[in-house]
């Protein structure tokens, strides 16, 4: 019996002792791999490009940022009245007359621009030197110049300044026509004072509209990106794959007031000639139609019987216009100018903004389901062919800004002193030699740019206000046409 017991306790050992080193062998002494087979799978992906066919931006951004620079513009900020603390006699004590009109405060700003001639001419938006009266421009070297404003246009955001230096690397014109959707794109400028920034991104999106120029006039055909732009880009550039520039970095869509996915650019297509017009006329000789329009989209299309949408509808004529002298109605359904076609608004006001007065297109619309060709002789804005003169010439005035002993003298701040008059409007209206003109349409002038900026947006008469050197203050007003 007891034999047997001894043998029981004995397997009964070992049995334990097995699994006591099958356990340790397997856990401490080899590591067994574990593969899961399964099955191929018949799903198939697409195969992404290899980093050797992505496309190489080092060229394009190593040769595009030379040509980028830094703008910081000072302006003073309006006159204001300090409006708290009214009737209470403490406040006035400390801080003053709340009703007394206090001193302007000088404000600064910044952005980008891209020079575009070797000789110091440089393209910017005109919201970023709009008021300024000193502009500093910084180059990719970090030598820095006092520049001088050629001319603006409010209804592109474009404005162009000039610095005098020699031998700069200016930009090479690309061809915004020719950009395709997904295409890679830089932009390049200085976010938040961060200079010589360049980022990278796609065309999304071509002929985009944003109704941020808030003029009938305004012309909106924006290349849309997804390359970070951020505030201080303004007025910088959007170059292609080889360094050549396609548009103007504006704008961006956000509701923080910064970069959120999509940035906007103003295609050298309407840029070049903007910037062409102000360096030979001081502003921009814009062609017109002659034609109120609208997208067609479904909802016209269901409106109107349009059996097929597509092209810009002809909603009115401008009385004795372009269009209208050539033939074309309203209800006229407008396919294509100079045989690129256009299924937007914005898409026909970029293919006129083109054009100079006088210029002659071929207008292709359907009407009645019948296509007509029609050649339309462009006009400009005052119904002519010709050059439009310079708005200060209208006035017929040699402005100066005005003196810091004439601003002491009259108390004032900012002015245009009329230097000499010549037949015009000034002269027509009654304005002597020697009246300073503080305000133009109620906004303030503090340099002749400015007082053409307002003249260029005023529409009917003209309210001039100002002082003459004894003091004694007047108005006039009248008419550009």
């Amino acid at each position: 019996m007891k034999k047997f017991q001894n043998l029981v306790f004995a397997t009964i050992f070992a049995i334990i002792g097995g699994f006591v080193s099958i356990y340790i062998y397997s856990n401490y002494i080899e590591k067994p791999q574990v593969v899961t087979i399964k099955e191929p799978s018949t799903v198939q992906y697409a195969n992404l490009p290899a980093a050797s066919e992505m496309p190489d931006l080092t060229y394009a951004a190593e040769n595009s940022v030379k040509s980028v620079v830094h703008i910081t513009t000072s302006f003073k900020q309006e006159s204001y009245y300090n409006r708290g603390g009214g009737g209470n006699p403490f406040y006035e004590f400390f801080f003053g007359d709340p009703h007394q009109q206090r001193e302007p405060r000088m404000q600064q700003a910044s952005g980008s621009g891209v020079i575009i001639s070797d000789d110091g001419y440089i393209i910017t938006n005109n919201h970023v030197i709009e008021k300024s009266e000193t502009i500093k421009v910084t180059l990719h070297n970090n030598t820095t110049y006092e520049a001088k404003l050629i001319g603006t246009d409010p209804y592109t955001d474009i404005a162009l300044i000039k610095v005098d230096a020699e031998d700069l690397p200016a930009v090479i014109w690309g061809d915004s026509d020719e950009l395709k959707l997904g295409q890679w794109v830089l932009a390049v400028g200085n976010p938040f004072n961060l200079t010589s920034t360049v980022t990278a991104g796609i065309v999304s999106a071509k002929g985009r509209g944003l109704n941020i120029i808030a003029d009938r006039m305004g012309i909106e055909s924006f290349i849309q990106t997804d390359a970070a732009v951020n505030p201080g880009n303004s007025g910088g550039a959007l170059v292609d794959t080889r360094g050549y520039l396609v548009g103007i970095n504006t704008a961006i869509a956000s509701k923080t007031g910064s970069y959120s996915g999509y940035s906007f650019a103003v295609p050298v297509s309407i840029a070049k000639k903007v910037v062409n017009d102000l360096k030979e006329f001081g502003e921009v000789q814009r062609a017109l139609l002659g034609v109120m329009i609208r997208t067609v989209d479904s909802d016209l299309a269901e409106e109107k019987d349009i059996e097929q949408v597509e092209g810009v509808y002809v909603v009115e004529l401008t009385e004795d216009g372009a269009a209208e002298e050539a033939g074309i109605e309203v209800g006229d359904i407008i396919l294509a100018i100079d045989e690129a076609k256009v299924n937007t608004s914005n898409e026909l006001q970029e293919q006129i903004s083109r054009h100079s007065p006088g210029d002659k297109v071929e207008v292709l619309i359907k009407r009645k389901n019948k296509e007509k060709l029609f050649k339309v002789n462009l006009r400009n804005t005052k119904g002519g062919f010709g050059i439009v003169k310079n708005s200060i010439t209208v006035l017929g005035a040699e402005l100066d800004p005005v003196s810091e002993k004439t601003k002491e003298k009259l108390n004032i701040d900012h002015g245009l002193v009329v230097k000499q008059l010549s037949d015009g409007k000034l002269d027509q209206a009654g304005v002597a030699e020697g009246f300073v003109i503080t305000h133009v349409n109620k906004q303030p002038v503090n340099s002749v740019q400015r007082m053409k900026d307002i003249l260029k947006v005023s529409r009917g008469g003209v309210l001039i206000e100002g002082k003459y050197q004894n003091g004694e203050e007047a108005y006039y007003v009248f008419g550009l046409q």
